[in-house]
């Protein structure tokens, strides 16, 4: 996924604001397999177990039988038919999750090589709003983020402004 780009800002600002919300003390559970911002966590001294791969959407059974302090889910709901349920599974009292906004200007993004590679759900802010307190979270912070390219053109253009991420801290109610 990382094999030619690799996503400095959006990482900066993730760690940034797991920071200021986490303490290395708790344990994580993040969502999705082991990746460069997992790796990330645990350098930084935090102590991270990730899912194995599994459909969440098929199978909770990780989130379910975690014992894990803390969640997080940074970029998968997107990928998810049903965050719904995904949401409800979850245990533990603290959460920090991260999308991608939906872009007026942009169709929702489907890879044509790799299943998983795939946005079923394109959120806007109010709607991962809407589904946390549906789901029993009281979001206690948030925060957007631009997502600027270095190309010439009228989206180019509007990524300079437009936000592109949304990561919010919530607590269970």
């Amino acid at each position: 996924m990382y094999e030619k780009t690799f996503p400095n800002k959006r990482f900066k600002h993730t760690l940034h604001f797991l920071k200021k919300h986490i303490n290395t003390s708790e344990s994580i559970l993040d969502l999705g397999v082991s990746n460069p911002f997992s790796e990330i966590m645990i350098s930084e001294g935090y102590s991270v177990t990730n899912t194995t791969g599994e459909d969440l959407d098929e199978d909770r059974s990780n989130i379910e039988n975690s014992s894990a302090d803390v969640v997080t889910a940074f970029e998968i709901f997107e990928h998810l038919l049903s965050p719904y349920e995904v949401l409800k599974s979850i245990k533990s009292e603290k959460l920090v999750l991260s999308i991608p906004l939906k872009l007026w200007f942009s169709s929702a993004y489907q890879s044509k090589t790799d299943k998983w590679d795939r946005h079923y759900h394109e959120f806007e802010d109010w709607q991962l709003d809407w589904l946390l307190e549906k789901t029993g979270w009281v979001i206690k912070d948030r925060q957007k983020w631009t997502n600027p390219v270095n190309k010439i053109g009228i989206r180019p253009l509007l990524r300079q402004f437009t936000p592109r991420y949304y990561i919010v801290y919530a607590e269970r109610v």
